[in-house]
């Protein structure tokens, strides 16, 4: 069986402090909730970043540039991916604004949302020109995308994408369920999007909210990666009666993973298994 893809989200676009105070906002604080957890072991971390003072988010690279650089000095060979969201920022010249930053501070993957959606209260825009425009940025940039997926005809612009070239092999997926208005958590809509997918990419499977352990708990079991952090979930316990850390969701996946035998794949690994630079000093992927 594959190792086990920890694939870490430790903020995001949604959650504040005053929904819960574990969520990491400044710089420093996303800087050591992911230094933790690269001890605990994780193969990647997905991260958003935000505004120092208002705490919303922000697309600007210079605040990305100071979360990688930070990020950097503690776990070189980490796989890093930056958010290039639609939900809000929906202009090619903001959303690939990141994408411009360079040597050291160069991240390895940029996420890829492959269609407009939902979400409860806004919604997350993503045309196919803009689809198609980051992608081909990315491939200019040597950056690999992250595609992310709620619903089964997303993977269906996915393979559209591969067929122009505009995406390569290997291809990681993060698989979503349990949005309000996209696949749910349940082993039917999991089947159909498994049985969708390229044959030999990598996979990690997410679920929103109290979705989250049963979706992990399940990848696990069945041989796929995990996305798991407070980005996703912030709760501990699916009743909702305690508040989550990264730390305490990352060293339960852990425990799960060691009862069904998963080892965890490391950046390294992952690197290899998708063409990518091997970290220190050179990251992203060489395409031909």
């Amino acid at each position: 069986m594959q190792k086990l893809i920890i694939n870490f989200t430790p903020t995001g676009m949604i959650p504040t402090k005053e929904m819960t105070p574990h969520v990491p906002v400044t710089i420093n604080e996303i800087v050591e909730d992911v230094h933790r957890a690269y001890e605990l072991g994780i193969t990647l971390a997905h991260i958003h970043a935000r505004d120092e003072i208002t705490g919303v988010p922000t697309y600007k690279k210079e605040v990305y540039a100071e979360l990688i650089s930070g990020i950097r000095k503690y776990a070189p060979d980490l796989v890093i991916c930056a958010s290039l969201s639609g939900r809000n920022f929906n202009t090619l010249e903001k959303r690939a604004d990141v994408l411009s930053l360079k040597g050291d501070l160069k991240p390895d993957m940029g996420s890829l949302t492959l269609s407009s959606l939902n979400f409860n209260n806004v919604a997350s825009m993503n045309a196919p020109n803009m689809i198609e425009d980051l992608a081909k940025t990315m491939k200019i940039k040597g950056i690999v995308p992250e595609l992310e997926v709620f619903d089964v005809g997303m993977i269906n612009f996915g393979n559209y994408l591969m067929k122009k070239e505009h995406i390569k092999p290997p291809l990681y997926y993060n698989l979503l369920f349990g949005n309000i208005a996209c696949a749910q958590t349940n082993l039917l809509h999991v089947g159909v999007m498994l049985n969708d997918l390229p044959k030999d990419a990598l996979i990690a499977m997410a679920g929103v909210g109290t979705g989250q352990m049963l979706m992990n708990f399940l990848a696990i079991a069945i041989g796929k990666g995990v996305r798991v952090g407070l980005e996703d979930n912030i709760w501990y316990d699916t009743e909702r009666t305690k508040l989550a850390t990264n730390s305490d969701l990352l060293k339960r996946i852990h425990v799960v993973a060691e009862a069904n035998n998963r080892e965890i794949m490391t950046p390294s690994e992952f690197r290899t298994i998708m063409n990518m630079e091997p970290g220190y000093g050179r990251y992203g992927r060489v395409y031909n």
